[in-house]
């Protein structure tokens, strides 16, 4: 900090070229307040076991029944597209009561939004499908 004490004998104004950095440090020590808060309530979570990744070899079974849902969101049974959301809810209908009941493998297109394959799953539930599958891509070996 810079103080100019003393009076001017002549009376003209003197030029002050010292840096006045006391807003500076006002506000690097309101942001190392802020720091010291919040770092302890950011690093503090709930212990969780997170499931770790395995990667299983497709069982392809004729009584699977694949279902594709493309970037556009449009729906296809076996390779036959679906019309809407209550056809699917009914060809799923008539598939829940086979005994023992197939399994749906869900295949999304990476860059389909998830309201679409949502809207397969939940039309699954809503058919009383036991099993969802959803089929990905294996990691790339290296």
């Amino acid at each position: 900090m810079a103080m100019n004490v003393g009076s001017l004998s002549d009376g003209e104004d003197e030029i002050v070229s010292t840096i006045n950095t006391t807003p500076l440090v006002d506000v690097m020590l309101v942001l190392l307040i802020i720091f010291l808060i919040t770092i302890p309530v950011v690093t503090h979570t709930v212990p969780l076991e997170l499931p770790k990744v395995t990667n299983q070899p497709r069982q392809t079974k004729p009584e699977n029944i694949n279902i594709a849902v493309d970037y556009w969101g449009k729906v296809y049974w076996n390779e036959q597209p679906v019309a809407d959301t209550n056809t699917l809810v009914d060809k799923l209908k008539v598939v829940a009561v086979i005994q023992p009941q197939p399994e749906i493998q869900i295949r999304g297109d990476g860059e389909a939004r998830y309201e679409s394959i949502g809207r397969v799953v939940f039309a699954c539930q809503r058919a009383g499908i036991q099993k969802i599958g959803f089929i990905t891509e294996p990691p790339p070996r290296g």
